[in-house]
C-alpha cells in the first residue's frame, strides 16, 4: 500500500471461525530487506486489519515490493494448522 508518507503491507480479514487465529504478515522490499509482524486475530465477525510499519518515502521509491499474509490456528503448538496463505499481486513490467 503506497501513500505519500511511504509504503507498507496491509491485509484485511474477517474471522468468523469462532476461535482466535494468528496472522503473520511479511513485507519484502528490494535488496533483501524484510519486515514481519504478527497479529492476534480475535474470534469475531467484524472486519479488521494487520499491517506493517510504514517504510519512509526515500526507501520506498521504485518497485520490487511484495507481501505474504499467513493465517493459522492459535495456541496449538507445533501442530498449528495453516489455514490460508495469500501473496501480493506481481507488477507487469513489460507489455504483452
Amino acid at each position: 500500500m503506497s501513500e505519500a508518507a511511504g509504503i507498507r503491507a496491509r491485509t484485511y480479514y474477517r474471522n468468523a471461525t469462532g476461535r482466535e487465529l494468528d496472522a503473520v504478515l511479511t513485507f519484502l522490499a528490494p535488496a533483501g530487506r524484510t519486515v514481519q509482524v504478527r497479529c492476534a486475530i480475535e474470534a469475531r465477525d467484524e472486519p479488521g486489519t494487520c499491517q506493517t510499519p510504514m517504510e519512509p518515502p526515500e526507501e520506498s521509491a521504485g518497485t520490487g515490493f511484495s507481501a505474504v499474509a499467513e493465517f493459522a490456528g492459535s495456541g496449538e503448538g507445533d501442530s498449528t494448522p495453516l489455514l490460508m496463505r495469500s501473496g501480493s499481486n506481481s507488477v507487469e513490467t513489460e507489455g504483452s
